[in-house]
């Protein structure tokens, strides 16, 4: 198996005395996607801002793509290509759902900002742009105001600013949450989509869409990874069902 694009060995982190993580150990391999599942409280949202470089680690080493960058600033992991969706606050909703991409474009490939004129007049972000909104689905919407969208097709929009920094890795922190049946539909589907084109962390607690879009799956209770394996090894892991799954014949 090649190297994996992220390592995670040792990783813990304290609030008091709270154990929030516990000697997390996580190897996440290119081009899969890998999902991080566990109750309310289990350390998930901890864990992804100590990857993602919101949080510092109290110990432990975090390694992408071959880069110790345990103790790099989130801004210099994004430039590295660790991009975190969903939790981003860079959308400005007076500008249309197109500039808005078109900005994130221009950003991430180092251009500099002219704001005497709309960046999607520069032809190549602008192509960009308008590719990345038709990737999220968004194309019916791409002159509409960011601030008019839906709740879903602004997590499409949030998604669509994360790849337009051009990632080598997606953390997807909770992409469903507070969306109805259809709108979390969508976004499964899109996620399908990226999953042939990107290396995915999900963490979600949808467990239909986490069986439908896992690789692999770990389990993260009170702060500590009790299993990780394929989507029938954790569903036929007797821990797992008595910490997390439970026995109803849905898990089957």
């Amino acid at each position: 198996m090649s190297a994996a694009l992220l390592q995670i060995t040792a990783l813990s982190k304290r609030f008091g005395g709270i154990v929030a993580c516990d000697d997390v150990h996580l190897s996440v391999q290119r081009g899969e996607t890998h999902a991080v599942i566990g109750p309310n409280g289990a350390g998930k949202s901890t864990l992804i801002a100590q990857v993602s470089g919101s949080l510092a680690p109290d110990s432990g080493s975090i390694v992408f793509d071959g880069l110790d960058v345990t103790r790099l600033p989130a801004h210099r992991r994004a430039m590295l290509g660790l991009a975190r969706s969903f939790q981003i606050t860079s959308i400005f909703p007076s500008f249309s759902v197109l500039d808005n991409i078109a900005l994130a474009v221009q950003a991430g490939a180092g251009s500099s900002f002219r704001f005497w004129r709309p960046v999607r007049d520069e032809a190549a972000i602008g192509d960009a742009a308008r590719d990345i909104v038709a990737q999220v689905g968004l194309a019916r919407v791409a002159d509409a105001n960011a601030g008019a969208l839906s709740h879903g097709e602004h997590r499409q929009l949030e998604l669509g600013i994360a790849l337009a920094t051009r990632p080598k890795l997606l953390l997807l922190d909770e992409p469903m949450a507070g969306m109805g049946a259809d709108e979390s539909a969508r976004i499964v589907e899109l996620i399908e989509q990226l999953k042939a084109l990107y290396t995915i962390v999900l963490v979600e607690h949808d467990m239909d869409a986490v069986f439908r879009l896992a690789d692999r799956i770990s389990v993260l209770v009170a702060g500590h990874i009790i299993a990780t394996g394929s989507v029938d090894a954790i569903r036929a892991n007797d821990e797992v069902r008595n910490a997390y799954l439970g026995d109803d014949e849905d898990v089957q």
